[in-house]
């Protein structure tokens, strides 16, 4: 599957994004990082994380001149990931969604559902995907960033 043929689908639709808004999404991953590693529940810790994690994915996924549609958003931004960054990136993105999961039983079904380790593995991961996605910026799209 390519970005293309998702867009064909009814998956994404196309979006021409700016400087500024991929930097206005960085802004809001590097928040998310710090208040991550606030003092707060890990619950919240890993919806914080979560949420700066579906920020890069996004960026990756404007950056190429898409956006999901609104059914199953944040499922296919995550999916999106190897189809951007290439299949060995396949593992992060499973990674993603079992955490997307996570998040939203901790969101929306019960408390204490996330482990202080599962939130610093989180926060750890997201800070190399935001290496890994301004790298691929610099490379690929070295305009927006």
């Amino acid at each position: 599957m390519t970005l293309q043929s998702w867009a064909a689908n009814g998956w994404l639709r196309t979006h021409q994004t700016s400087r500024q808004e991929v930097a206005d999404l960085l802004r809001i991953v590097e928040r998310d990082l710090c208040d991550a590693n606030g003092v707060v529940s890990p619950d919240w810790r890993f919806g914080i994380a979560y949420n700066a994690a579906l920020k890069l994915c996004t960026i990756l996924l404007y950056a190429s001149g898409y956006r999901a549609e609104k059914t199953l958003q944040h499922y296919r931004t995550i999916q999106a990931l190897t189809l951007v960054l290439g299949v060995g990136s396949k593992g992060d993105a499973e990674y993603l969604d079992t955490c997307r999961i996570k998040r939203n039983r901790a969101e929306y079904d019960q408390v204490g559902v996330v482990s202080d380790s599962e939130a610093r593995e989180l926060v750890a991961f997201v800070i190399e995907l935001r290496a890994k996605v301004i790298a691929w910026l610099k490379e690929f799209n070295g305009d927006l960033i």
